[in-house]
């Protein structure tokens, strides 16, 4: 592995890079092949120099592609290979495959998908039915909300692939999905999660984590900034403005910013007409009822609530993780995982609201398993943890809140307090 760590560099082109990875004891030149990956070079490359396997196991279902895409990049034999908690995920992993854990229940699903749909025919009834005043259409909003925040769970499974056997019918109904129940590129989401996804709270790999100009994340960038006298705004009240500027204004904002610039900066015309279908359908039903501009507002009021939802429940299991937010420490996949993830207890409640992301430990070590799964595996992957001296936590919902909040606080003080230290008191 000495020398296979050496091979780490990813330059603007294959010329300018060297990079090879490990995928069960075999060593894998990627460097030209990288460039192709059909996930986005930055996913692949965040592991290079490093043992694979347990990445590759776990982030794809077409086996025969796999082989096809990598024949002929073998470039030799690992030879100080030694075990380890990643080889007995990897022997868990193929269990659960045996098992048949990584097959869809149909059933659940449709049902998943109807009760959206129940959602957004309720919101259109209330509307139509009782009018326009403060209370119908407040719960025309909340009603639409739910219908948002349940086919943002749904279009998660199909892009991670958990719904259909194969990668392009998964592919197919992820775009459809995001872009007709959502208004939203399936190709976003993509470059953004599976970035996420391959390196959770790592600093320059994680989107999720680089919004450093707002917020202060961890124990590591509130000194690093502070010392380079970086960033503009009062990040020690960082825990009290979180609440104005951090989950009302995520979906409204930067959720609408960032995919116009997406669409249009990468030209995915497909994405762009799925998107139109979404503001087609909607705006043709309430129009007559609300108006141009009042559909348009009832819209924004739907999306600012669910930008409440959304942003709670995904920022739940991974702000908290203070400690793991840090620079690539190229910790194995197992570690990797469980350091920046932390699970919500079980409920009928929790695992609807949250779409099984309650269980974020299992989905970020197995994420292309359907999640009505992860509660048959909790406790077999606590064991696995706690074997190997692994972090497993779990939190109530209200806890996992709550801890985003005390987070906030603690990264907020230590950049007063660094910069202070630094700078003096009145710098």
């Amino acid at each position: 592995m000495e020398e296979v760590s050496k091979h780490n560099r990813l330059g603007r082109s294959p010329e300018a890079s060297d990079m090879w990875l490990v995928n069960n004891n075999k060593v894998y030149d990627i460097t030209k092949w990288a460039f192709q990956h059909p996930g986005g070079v930055r996913v692949i490359t965040s592991w290079a120099g490093q043992d694979a396997s347990t990445v590759i196991e776990s982030f794809h279902i077409d086996r025969n592609m796999l082989s096809k895409s990598m024949k002929g990049l073998c470039v030799g034999q690992l030879v100080d290979a030694s075990p380890s908690v990643d080889e007995d995920f990897l022997a868990l992993h193929r269990k659960y495959t045996k098992q048949g854990l990584f097959k869809p229940n149909p059933l659940f699903y449709a049902a998943h998908f109807l009760h959206i749909i129940g959602f957004y025919a309720l919101a259109y009834l209330c509307a139509s039915h009782f009018g326009i005043g403060w209370l119908p259409t407040l719960t025309t909003a909340l009603l639409i909300t739910c219908g948002q925040a349940q086919a943002g769970w749904l279009q998660h499974d199909f892009g991670h692939l958990s719904v259909f056997p194969n990668s392009q019918l998964n592919h197919l109904a992820h775009q459809v999905v995001i872009g007709t129940l959502k208004g939203a590129s399936s190709s976003w989401w993509n470059h953004r999660h599976f970035r996420h996804h391959s390196k959770p709270n790592v600093v320059s790999h994680d989107p999720d984590i680089d919004i450093a100009y707002l917020f202060m994340l961890g124990d590591k960038i509130p000194k690093w900034w502070a010392e380079k006298k970086k960033g503009f705004m009062p990040y020690d009240w960082q825990h009290r403005y979180w609440f104005i500027i951090g989950p009302p204004l995520l979906l409204p904002t930067y959720f609408h910013y960032d995919n116009i610039k997406w669409v249009f900066g990468r030209k995915k015309w497909v994405d762009l007409l799925f998107i139109a279908g979404f503001f087609t359908w909607f705006f043709y039903l309430f129009t007559p009822i609300y108006g141009g501009w009042g559909t348009f507002g009832l819209y924004m009021l739907s999306r600012t609530i669910e930008s409440q939802w959304f942003t709670w429940v995904t920022q739940m299991n991974h702000i908290p993780m203070s400690p793991s937010i840090d620079r690539d420490q190229r910790h194995p996949w197992v570690a990797q995982q469980s350091l920046a993830t932390c699970n919500v207890e079980h409920s009928w409640f929790n695992d609807w609201f949250t779409g099984h992301l309650n269980f974020q430990v299992e989905h970020h070590l197995f994420p292309t398993m359907p999640r009505h799964n992860y509660v048959v595996v909790a406790d077999e992957v606590k064991a696995l943890c706690a074997k190997h001296g692994v972090p497993y936590e779990t939190k109530t919902l209200y806890g996992a809140f709550a801890a985003i909040v005390e987070s906030l606080q603690n990264s907020g003080q230590l950049w007063k307090d660094t910069y202070q230290e630094v700078h003096g008191k009145h710098a």
